[in-house]
């Protein structure tokens, strides 16, 4: 069973209240772009089952992500009536979490190795792992050694690194939640501690936490080096796998060829994948929007027990000669329509010029005109096309 993945979202961030009056800090546009979605864009990759924001402070303002899909996954919000500590918050997923969890700050972001964090197994006792960063207020003074609590922050080998906000847990952890109002960092982890029931894991790759003037100035050029720049957009049907009419069971869900390894390489050269993708056939009765997310989630655990991700994925399910009423209509999500893209471009802040799309089709064609993205049909060995597409595009210098 897939994990989930918890975001803290409650904080009031009194140090940069000029920002936080009107709202909460996850919700700070930087390059255009809430901050929470730099989360969501970096973790709805992996096969999480769903993602928990928890809020506190203006938590009305994160409607707008309740009940909502990225990338296959619904986020849902949930808002603590009273103030509690970070321990009180998780206690509200006591009964909500099914498996095992990763917890993150909503202020915080680590461009690390999510994959070997989340899937490094661990010795049976242990109910905790922790990424742990370069402590960059580092005191050669400092006599602490261990992985003990200073100052709010959890350090190491004499305080050397330090907790970037970014935990795995079992979900024994609720054991030691029992009591609300505790600090999860203050009262909580010292016992675990003590216990050895935590382990830290490396990371070479620096933090970013925006609860600081001088720190959210420096986010904009920090997320720009530290998210990836070029992306390619691709039809599903005819171009990831065999166009066989309206597939929607995994038995029948063949990949052309070549395209495992196409996707793999474009991970390693950390260009980004999105799969826009009419589905008429919901439209028409033969399959239903269920039948849709069931096929791409096992085709998510596919790829991902392969190391391989898809970044994100838009779908259209509306047609104007629907059999199901409610998409019955004409839509420009549907492509040749381009909505589909240009989600994801806002989303993601994608560049047309740093872009480019392989359809099959000439609807696949036209969206990706009206998106000013370059565009080839599709050839019958991608990865030489995608090979060849970058170098002529300038992307093969970027890994």
């Amino acid at each position: 069973m897939p994990m989930d993945l918890v975001i803290l979202a409650g904080g009031r961030g009194k140090r940069i209240s000029k920002y936080t009056k009107k709202i909460p800090k996850p919700l700070i546009k930087v390059n255009n772009i809430e901050f929470i979605q730099y989360l969501i864009n970096f973790y709805s990759k992996y096969n999480f089952r769903k993602i928990f924001i928890l809020t506190g402070y203006k938590g009305e303002k994160f409607r707008k992500f309740n009940k909502k899909y990225f990338n296959l996954i619904e986020t849902v919000c949930i808002r603590e009536k009273n103030k509690l500590g970070t321990a009180g918050a998780i206690l509200q997923l006591r009964n909500k979490i099914k498996e095992n969890f990763i917890l993150i700050n909503g202020d915080s972001f680590v461009n690390y190795d999510a994959t070997g964090f989340i899937k490094k197994k661990l010795p049976k006792k242990i109910i905790s792992k922790i990424l742990l960063v370069k402590n960059i207020n580092y005191k050669s003074n400092n006599k602490l050694t261990g992985l003990k609590i200073n100052q709010d922050k959890l350090v190491v080998n004499n305080g050397k690194l330090m907790n970037a906000g970014i935990y795995f847990f079992n979900k024994k952890i609720f054991k030691y939640l029992k009591s609300k109002k505790k600090s999860l960092e203050n009262e909580i982890f010292p016992d675990l501690l003590k216990k050895k029931l935590v382990q830290g894991i490396y990371s070479n790759k620096k933090l970013l936490d925006i609860g600081t003037y001088a720190n959210l100035n420096k986010a904009k050029n920090f997320l720009k080096k530290n998210t990836n720049t070029y992306s390619v957009f691709l039809d599903r049907d005819g171009v990831i796998n065999f166009d066989k009419k309206y597939v929607h069971k995994i038995k029948d869900f063949v990949f052309r060829k070549n395209v495992i390894q196409t996707l793999k390489f474009l991970n390693y050269k950390k260009i980004n994948v999105f799969i826009v993708t009419n589905q008429a056939g919901i439209a028409k009765g033969l399959y239903s929007e269920n039948d849709f997310f069931k096929l791409s989630r096992q085709i998510k655990i596919l790829l991902d027990r392969k190391n391989i991700y898809i970044n994100d994925l838009e779908f259209c399910p509306f047609h104007p000669k629907a059999i199901i009423k409610k998409y019955k209509k004409k839509s420009s999500y549907r492509k040749p329509g381009n909505l589909m893209i240009e989600k994801i471009k806002k989303r993601w802040g994608v560049m047309p010029n740093k872009s480019y799309m392989i359809g099959d089709k000439i609807s696949d064609y036209k969206a990706a005109k009206k998106s000013r993205i370059y565009y080839e049909y599709v050839e019958k060995d991608i990865l030489k096309q995608v090979i060849r597409i970058n170098k002529k595009l300038g992307f093969s210098n970027y890994s």
